[in-house]
């Protein structure tokens, strides 16, 4: 059911439905936004436009239908296959290019659609389809500011924003150094796990003690930021060498266990490496300086 408010809401084109797509589009919908969609599989367009969108014949037809123009893709290769082909009809939109991809690759997109016409808002949505609408997300955001306090209100319908810069980069950047943190941190919990239930040690039993441990990294990052940026790692309250005695008991307890212990073994490594570079008495921060020298 669309909000009604008295006034005109600005339209926008979705391109792309998969999940994230359609949940844009209701978002949009529920907001009052006049929304024209497209996706290669026509038919999945069926649902929203029962709603109230409308629903383009043609790329084309859909990029013709507003200013701004959300994309919700696989990569960037599926970006440029499907819009080359109607690249006339690019000037003069804003392109809110929700796709992941690198940095690089973002700054390149801005560029090929700045040679159409076009400008481009690079963003990195910190969410799942389930989250858009609904006031507990973010986006990341980058690229020309005036675009995007132009249509700042309208993409906050879909997550809150946060603005990082002109550099197009910046939105895909802020974005993968996120994914950088949490992949690796969902990975560690589901190896817990197998290593927990080798022991007959069910999720639900071990989850009251998760989020204590979560805590105390996010509290530790409180606590190192300033000496990290001062390049400041001192093993006062903690060593490296302590660290790489403590992975390694990590790692025997997984073996022990008859659980693939290759992913402590990779931070076992690395801590290795560190305390060979000579960080041994340092601290576990001082291993930024090993990863800047890879």
């Amino acid at each position: 059911m669309r909000e009604n408010t008295g006034e005109t809401k600005q339209a926008v084109t979705v391109i792309g439905l998969g999940p994230m797509g359609r949940a844009m589009v209701g978002a949009f919908l529920g907001h009052g936004h006049p929304v024209t969609v497209w996706n290669r599989t026509a038919s999945k367009a069926d649902e929203l436009v029962a709603k109230g969108a409308t629903r383009a014949a043609t790329i084309g037809e859909a990029l013709g239908a507003a200013e701004l123009v959300v994309l919700s893709l696989t990569d960037y290769d599926v970006v440029y296959a499907l819009l080359e082909p109607a690249s006339e009809a690019l000037s003069g939109k804003v392109i809110a290019n929700l796709t992941s991809e690198t940095p690089a690759k973002a700054r390149a997109a801005a560029a090929w659609f700045a040679e159409r016409g076009a400008r481009q808002l690079t963003g990195g949505v910190m969410a799942s389809a389930l989250d858009i609408g609904s006031g507990e997300a973010s986006t990341f955001y980058s690229g020309p500011r005036d675009a995007f306090e132009a249509h700042r209100d309208t993409l906050a319908v879909l997550t809150g924003t946060d603005y990082r810069g002109e550099d197009p980069g910046l939105g895909a950047l802020y974005y993968q150094l996120q994914m950088s943190l949490f992949w690796p941190a969902a990975l560690a919990y589901v190896h817990t796990l197998s290593v927990a239930r080798a022991h007959g040690i069910t999720a639900a039993e071990f989850a009251p003690y998760v989020s204590p441990t979560l805590t105390s990294v996010a509290t530790g990052i409180g606590f190192y930021t300033e000496k990290i940026d001062a390049g400041e790692y001192s093993g006062e309250f903690e060593r490296l060498a302590m660290g790489e005695a403590s992975v390694d008991h990590v790692v025997r307890t997984a073996e022990e266990a008859g659980v693939d212990s290759s992913l402590p073994s990779a931070v076992r490594d690395v801590f290795r490496r560190g305390v060979a570079a000579g960080h041994g008495d340092d601290s576990f921060t001082s291993l930024i300086e090993v990863f800047a020298k890879a």
